[in-house]
């Protein structure tokens, strides 16, 4: 676990850089890494001398890298986001510190000056150790925040029990780390969980869109309808690299109406099906909201005749009685295209998942063989 002691003196100011971690007395790197990944070296050079965090990605959409974030970046991101949240809190961390969404948790607790709660992950979420780690934290003054991914918010509110109890007492749950399915959302919001969607990724220090509104002096822009990113969030670079400009070109397809960000999906994820392009992201929503369907993912395999089929992962709600692959392929027909309607269908007990929390894609593909 990344230890809470070297956040402090990495998010320290150092003489000579306010609100950086550089300079001859720079405190030692903290490298936060997911489990299985070697550590990164210490022997930074040049711009990467300024990193006070070495935090990498999930590897789910490409080669794993290193990403260099300064002190200036990571308490940039706490305080905005605790300006939009409504004021600095106590923390409940209930993610792996192998990745951004678990660090963050861990730097606006030392930006707020609070000690956060920490939930016991080593058997795996359970709603009941939510609900235990909770109370610990419920009884400080204050705000209280946590942070999960959609999997662990789809446990809590599944059943009416200590989970939901607990969650329901938060001021504000961030959700991300994958895409939330609007039916879950709709479902969270409706038994009283203040719920949060927040977009980001490791090169932004977590999260910096909010309910589809960037914090404030983030900005975004499209470029052939990639969605870019500039503003105080933003990494120093990969390690071994060269630094990022003022723009970041995420590997994301997006929409901009009044200011506000609509994720449309990965653009290495688009299927071409038949000379058309298809978003899993648009079919997901479409499947999600159908009776009896816990949680899908969206695929597209090698056909013979259509160069890609569509194939939808489905977890049945009811694994005895799921949702029939006819009713299916017409709602996505109706609501989408012709195009998008899954060719295949394949029910699955749960979707295979890799970093925190997002679905793996290529691992959901290899079910269709």
């Amino acid at each position: 676990m990344t230890s809470l002691s070297d956040l402090r003196r990495a998010l320290a100011p150092q003489p000579g850089e306010a609100g950086t971690a550089g300079g001859s007395d720079r405190p030692p790197l903290v490298v936060a890494l997911p489990e299985g990944r070697a550590a990164s070296p210490r022997d930074l050079r040049g711009w990467e001398t300024k990193a006070a965090l070495a935090v990498g990605t999930s590897g789910s959409t490409g080669d794993p890298k290193v990403v260099l974030l300064s002190a200036a970046a990571l308490v940039a991101s706490a305080e905005l986001t605790h300006a939009r949240l409504g004021g600095p809190g106590t923390w409940l961390l209930a993610l792996p510190t192998g990745h951004i969404a678990g660090v963050q948790v861990l730097v606006r607790s030392v930006v707020a000056g609070t000690e956060p709660g920490v939930m016991d992950l080593s058997t795996g979420f359970r709603a009941s150790g939510f609900a235990t780690a909770a109370r610990a934290v419920l009884t400080r003054p204050g705000p209280h925040y946590t942070a999960l991914v959609p999997t662990q918010l789809a446990r809590l509110v599944a059943t009416d029990g200590p989970g939901l109890a607990a969650i329901r007492e938060f001021d504000a749950v961030l959700i991300g780390g994958a895409a939330t399915p609007p039916s879950l959302l709709a479902r969270a919001r409706a038994a009283g969980v203040r719920v949060v969607t927040t977009y980001g990724m490791s090169e932004t220090a977590g999260g910096c869109v909010y309910d589809g509104v960037p914090l404030d002096g983030v900005r975004l822009r499209l470029n052939d309808g990639r969605i870019e990113i500039a503003g105080p969030v933003l990494a120093l670079g990969y390690q071994g690299g060269e630094p990022f400009g003022e723009w970041f070109r995420t590997g994301d397809l997006g929409r901009l109406t009044d200011g506000r960000l609509e994720v449309i999906g990965r653009a290495d994820d688009v299927i071409i099906s038949g000379g058309e392009n298809v978003s899993p992201t648009e079919v997901e929503r479409v499947l999600a909201a159908q009776p009896g369907v816990h949680e899908v993912c969206v695929v597209g395999v090698p056909d013979p005749e259509w160069g890609q089929a569509v194939a939808a992962a489905v977890v049945p709600t009811d694994p005895d009685t799921p949702p029939a692959e006819d009713d299916l392929a017409a709602a996505v027909r109706a609501a989408v295209g012709r195009c998008a309607a899954p060719k295949q269908v394949a029910y699955l007990p749960e979707l295979p998942l890799k970093g925190p929390g997002k679905v793996d894609r290529a691992a959901v593909a290899r079910t269709f063989g």
